[in-house]
């Protein structure tokens, strides 16, 4: 089967908004549900981090928490942010590059390569993306603590300019940052990139010097997150969105039995 077309409305799960928050205070990127959710899941890490008696974890959920919540809930995202984690960075749609060259890489270099790699994760039904550039610099973001992808794949591009440092580092599949303990660690090398599935635990170590430059794209199938949303690992509570908004569907993309064209 291949894809014949694309749906004409992308969602986004409401999970966004209520559930899975990036703490730059302690460099994590949490599931919140509810405070008994967060010690059990994130209390050994977050002590690890400086998050040490009951007023450090009392200012972490009145504050930290509430603060990101009530920013995502008042804000149309990103505002110019790359994404809810890095702070330096655009969005490729806003400079109007999605059509001319997003979408034509996704569909005509990265779906054949990832219908072969990764197939039992959406590779031969991409339907959407997210891209955008980070930036690393001195005084700027140095680093990226623990986290999973809005995505069922990811690639990671090294554009320049000239550094050292800022490995990026992967865990297992859904693993819990606690439980991180002998990380695979994979330098960058600039004009290569990394693939990987979104949902794979990593990070990117700090920037030794210079200035690092990356391309992300956050490959998306609707046909895998319509039935598990990959954030919250639960059903997709659809929310309207903008664009491709975040890869959701009401309704299956249309296919095609390729055979029978033949």
């Amino acid at each position: 089967m291949a894809t014949a077309g694309v749906p004409g409305r992308f969602y986004r799960c409401a999970c966004f908004c209520s559930e899975n928050l990036y703490v730059a205070r302690y460099g994590l990127h949490v599931r919140f549900r509810d405070e008994a959710q967060l010690r059990r899941d994130y209390g050994p890490i977050l002590r690890s981090r400086g998050c040490v008696d009951p007023k450090d974890f009392e200012e972490l959920l009145e504050e930290a928490l509430l603060e990101e919540l009530e920013n995502f809930e008042r804000s149309d995202l990103p505002k110019g942010r790359p994404n809810t984690m890095n702070n330096y960075g655009v969005l490729l749609h806003e400079l109007g590059l999605d059509e001319p060259l997003v979408t034509p890489l996704r569909e005509r270099f990265l779906q054949p390569l990832l219908a072969l790699l990764y197939p039992e994760w959406g590779g031969a039904r991409l339907d959407s993306h997210r891209a955008f550039v980070v930036k690393y610099a001195p005084g700027e973001d140095r680093e990226l603590g623990c986290h999973y992808d809005n995505a069922e794949l990811t690639l990671n591009v090294a554009l320049g300019k000239t550094f050292t440092g800022g490995a990026l580092y992967f865990g297992g599949l859904f693993q819990a940052p606690s439980a991180l303990a002998r990380p695979l660690e994979v330098e960058h090398v600039v004009g290569q990139g990394v693939l990987h599935r979104g949902g794979q635990l990593h990070g990117a170590r700090a920037l030794g010097s210079g200035e690092r430059w990356n391309l992300v794209v956050w490959l998306r199938a609707s046909t895998v997150r319509n039935h598990l949303c990959p954030m919250c690992l639960r059903e997709p509570e659809l929310v309207e969105d903008a664009g491709f908004g975040d890869g959701f569907t009401r309704e299956e993309p249309d296919t095609v039995d390729v055979c029978a064209l033949t």
